[in-house]
């Protein structure tokens, strides 16, 4: 029997952790099989690059609503990697951009038809998983009314 299925709601984040590292490691290798170097969680900053074509760290981690530390990272071994450099903000010198470099916009390049055929496959699996992304959005609803440590504090008293 798998342990976590078996605890039920009370694996909840282990569940999802697993989700997330089968999903990362399945990217892995097909980024590895087209040759390419890339880490799945170089995605969400890189995407925003993309879109926006320059960002501050903390105008990414707002937007995919995720920590400054976690944007940092990844920023630090896109850089080593050679696809994000920095640039002043042209609304205020002061302060610093994400930029994709020309590797970096190299790599985006040769990439989009990966990340097209993963969207496509992930539209394919929530579809077969009976709309898992509808359930992901109520579960980040109900955090957003009420946190996980909240309502454990009002379980304990």
């Amino acid at each position: 029997m798998d342990y976590l299925q078996a605890k039920g709601a009370a694996a909840l984040g282990g569940r999802l952790r697993r989700l997330s590292e089968t999903i990362d490691a399945d990217s892995g290798r097909i980024y590895g099989e087209q040759g390419v170097v890339f880490e799945q969680r170089w995605f969400g900053v890189l995407n925003q690059l993309v879109e926006r074509g320059g960002a501050s760290v903390g105008e990414i981690a707002a937007t995919l609503r995720i920590t400054h530390a976690s944007v940092s990272q990844a920023r630090q071994s896109l850089e080593a990697a050679g696809l994000v450099g920095s640039a002043p903000d042209p609304a205020d010198g002061r302060r610093r951009q994400l930029v994709l470099t020309a590797e970096g916009q190299a790599l985006v390049e040769r990439l989009r038809p990966v990340w097209s055929a993963c969207e496509a496959a992930a539209e394919d699996l929530n579809r077969e998983a009976e709309d898992v992304i509808a359930a992901l959005d109520r579960l980040e609803a109900a955090l957003a009314r009420q946190s996980l440590g909240d309502r454990i504090r009002a379980r304990l008293g």
